[in-house]
């Protein structure tokens, strides 16, 4: 009785926290644009879907087979016009050979048992071929409906096809002229997370660094947070496939609310390289703090240099503001860009002093220490290299004439 009592509390405690959730996904939908309106706007479109095709071929058409027409446009309603124009062929072709496999079974055997026999792993082997998808399940599901009904007549067919087709137009025209769904939003917030999670970091590492001797946890918990930055990049990676996808045959741009368009790709190169050398310095950190728990990470003055040089490489990622140019529109805007231009090529030139200050304490090392500063030296000008793209071109001059040649010309051992 008291582990029912267990497993009771247990299940109240899921269903209360999936209630929670549910309710809260339900207030956001109706609180403004988001994947959970998206997700809401797409399953009463494609109700409405199923209940014109129902409308037109099993009430107005009164047609034989009426139920193929809402079955087909339900599915049609996908999460992108292109993917709907896919499913819509993938569809069609599976459903026809599936009829006709199953029609053909049936004349031949006269039995409904012998011709699912012939025709249901016909039809599996074909749907299995990977150019149909998730679709390819639905040849066996045609061939079941023309078998268990008993329907071989070519005029039976012939309906099939019409139903299908009805609702495979009435799916494909609901969703692309009914808010047809365009997909930038989550491109615009994973390039806005982007800098503000690598400023951050770099700000943690930074304070680590300030305090003298690094913990291991602590070194291990920056590693693992570069480590996620890289799979922000994957992830954006892959909701810019999903948001040029939603614009192929999709006239979203004319016929609803306008949507911005996503961000240029360039953008995506750079902190795809910056978020890689996030993760080899806090591997390094992590790895020299791990071997030698008694010591500092590194040695002399390098702590309080590279600790400055993160610091301002922060500053740079926190004045990142590409997003905010591509979208600015409001008097006043272009004023405001300039300064945060100016304030980030500030951040620049303290990172490209520190770079400087960090290679004149590497030169003088020549100790057990080597490995590890020629590592972080060599990945943190690497950094700053790809963070003065963010700015343009480099501040000055002079930061070009004073910066030093890089720890592997000096024989570092990288």
């Amino acid at each position: 009785m008291r582990e029912l009592g267990q497993a009771f509390g247990q299940w109240r405690q899921w269903a209360g926290w999936e209630c929670r959730a549910v309710a809260g996904s339900a207030r956001r939908a109706l609180s403004g644009p988001g994947p959970e309106r998206d997700t809401a706007v797409q399953a009463l479109k494609a109700a409405a879907a199923a209940l014109i095709a129902w409308a037109l071929a099993g009430w107005w058409w009164k047609a034989p087979m009426a139920m193929l027409a809402p079955w087909t446009a339900l599915f049609l309603v996908q999460s992108t016009v292109y993917r709907s124009l896919k499913t819509a062929l993938q569809q069609f072709v599976v459903v026809v050979v599936g009829t006709l496999l199953a029609a053909g079974a049936g004349v031949l055997t006269g039995d409904t048992m012998l011709a699912m026999l012939i025709a249901l792993p016909l039809t599996m082997l074909f749907g299995s071929y990977a150019r149909f998808g998730t679709q390819g399940l639905n040849a066996p599901t045609a061939a079941l409906f023309v078998l268990v009904y008993g329907t071989y007549s070519g005029f039976d067919i012939l309906h099939r096809f019409l139903e299908t087709l009805l609702g495979a137009a009435i799916g494909l025209a609901v969703n692309a002229l009914v808010l047809p769904p365009v997909h930038s939003r989550s491109v615009r917030h994973l390039r806005g997370r982007l800098p503000e999670e690598s400023a951050g970091l770099l700000r943690a590492v930074a304070d680590g660094l300030g305090e003298g001797k690094v913990a291991r946890e602590d070194a291990q918990a920056w590693h693992d947070r570069a480590r996620r930055l890289t799979d922000r990049v994957t992830d954006l990676r892959t909701a810019r496939r999903w948001s040029q996808e939603s614009y192929r045959f999709n006239p979203g741009h004319r016929l609803r609310r306008s949507a911005p368009l996503p961000p240029a790709a360039e953008w995506d190169f750079t902190w795809d390289r910056i978020t890689s050398h996030l993760e080899a310095i806090t591997r390094t950190l992590a790895t020299a703090a791990a071997n030698d728990a008694d010591q500092p990470v590194l040695p002399g003055p390098a702590p309080g240099v590279v600790a400055e040089l993160l610091r301002a490489a922060s500053d740079v990622c926190a004045f990142d503001d590409t997003v905010e140019r591509s979208q600015a529109t409001e008097r006043g805007s272009d004023e405001q860009t300039g300064e945060r231009v100016q304030e980030r090529r500030e951040a620049l030139r303290r990172a490209y002093a520190a770079e400087n200050e960090l290679t004149s304490v590497f030169r003088e090392r020549g100790d057990a220490w080597q490995d590890t500063l020629a590592a972080v030296t060599a990945d943190t000008i690497r950094l700053i290299g790809d963070l003065s793209e963010l700015a343009g071109p480099d501040p000055d001059d002079a930061t070009d004439q004073g910066r030093t040649s890089t720890p592997k010309e000096h024989g570092s051992g990288e």
